[in-house]
């Protein structure tokens, strides 16, 4: 598995092939058309306009993400379209994350968008139209693994900035389809190439905020759609009420800000009870609903055949897990008639909803969600 012919910049172009490239105004993907063109590809930019509606306090970016995006476009002399998926966005993965926002979980709606929109929806569409390949800035390389001849997501040269945490679901389809061409980057390379070759953008401002929507907090977006339900935070030893909260949908396993009861030593959320809306704190960090050996996860993606069969066979092959993006990774082990991970010590449980992500080496081999 370890054994990776990286294929990161795209194979090898026999011929001119058209490469739909995912444009969203940034460096990254601004400068991934730059290097696909001098590649010899007929690159066609596209706007993804997933989502152009304002919020209280913050308006959505798409229009300047938009014009800055064509502004390359123009600059680099390549087609350019927009690709209006505003109404599948919202179904496919906003009305996903408010559901199970809703059930008590914490749900990664980036994860979703690559599945759903950028490696399903936008794939689709430039395949009808005549694409070879699609392309993203995203942070991460294709390569074949030692055996069949699959194609491997491989975490990005950059560490700290590899994305496949959020690409562990994308189909093998698009997979095979698709080009990372700044995978083998480092994101100070990224903008120094970017200036260097004229980009308006290359110090542009990095979005922080949800998927698509711009720089806001999860909680105020949440209340756009999720009404408020006044409830008790209440001490998870003593059941003594410390305070009010205005919803319980609103918190997170472990979050300790935006709490509002008192000085002192933090609390933190330790359990919510989404059907007595009650949320439970505890300033104890050894807290037992904080830590786990092992977790139970669904939607189980297994990428790679050869590590599949062995797992199926009833080997507790070892890899690594990463929680959450740019986490350490922790040695683990899969229980697939059960789809449990477990790990060797205890580590702290990340909130149902998230997602787990396994790997060998640079080998991303898949991953499930936390139940």
């Amino acid at each position: 598995m370890s054994e990776v012919a990286s294929v990161a910049s795209g194979a090898a172009a026999a011929g001119p092939a058209t490469v739909y490239l995912g444009m969203s105004g940034g460096v990254d993907s601004s400068l991934s058309a730059v290097l696909l063109k001098e590649q010899g590809y007929h690159v066609v930019g596209v706007y993804m306009k997933n989502w152009s509606r304002d919020l209280p306090g913050m308006k959505c970016p798409w229009a300047e993400d938009l014009a800055d995006a064509k502004r390359v476009a123009v600059r680099l002399g390549i087609d350019f379209e927009v690709f209006d998926f505003e109404k599948e966005y919202k179904q496919k993965v906003v009305d996903y994350m408010l559901d199970e926002f809703k059930k008590g979980n914490t749900p990664n709606p980036d994860i979703m968008c690559n599945q759903e929109i950028k490696f399903k929806l936008f794939y689709d569409v430039a395949r009808e139209r005549g694409a070879d390949f699609i392309a993203t800035g995203h942070y991460a390389r294709v390569g074949m693994a030692a055996g069949p001849a699959t194609p491997a997501l491989l975490k990005a040269v950059d560490e700290n900035k590899d994305q496949t945490y959020f690409l562990y679901r994308i189909s093998e389809d698009a997979l095979k389809h698709t080009i990372f061409p700044i995978g083998d980057m480092y994101k100070k390379d990224v903008k120094a190439l970017a200036a260097k070759k004229g980009l308006d953008n290359a110090y542009k401002k990095e979005s922080m905020g949800v998927c698509f929507v711009g720089e806001v907090g999860i909680k105020d977006f949440l209340k756009e759609y999720i009404d408020e339900k006044p409830g008790e935070i209440r001490e998870l030893k003593t059941d003594r009420v410390l305070g009010a909260h205005e919803g319980a949908v609103f918190y997170t396993l472990g979050q300790r800000h935006g709490l509002n009861i008192g000085g002192g030593l933090p609390y933190y959320v330790v359990k919510k009870d989404i059907a007595k809306n009650i949320v439970y704190v505890s300033r104890d960090l050894n807290a037992a609903e904080l830590w786990t050996d092992e977790l139970k996860l669904k939607d189980v993606i297994m990428r790679n055949d050869d590590w599949r069969n062995r797992v199926g066979d009833g080997c507790a092959v070892p890899f690594e897990v990463r929680l959450h993006h740019r986490a350490p990774l922790i040695p683990a082990t899969f229980d697939l008639d059960n789809s449990v991970v477990k790990f060797a010590e205890k580590i702290k449980a990340p909130a149902a909803g998230q997602s787990v992500v396994f790997y060998s080496g640079d080998v991303c081999l898949g991953g499930g969600i936390v139940v």
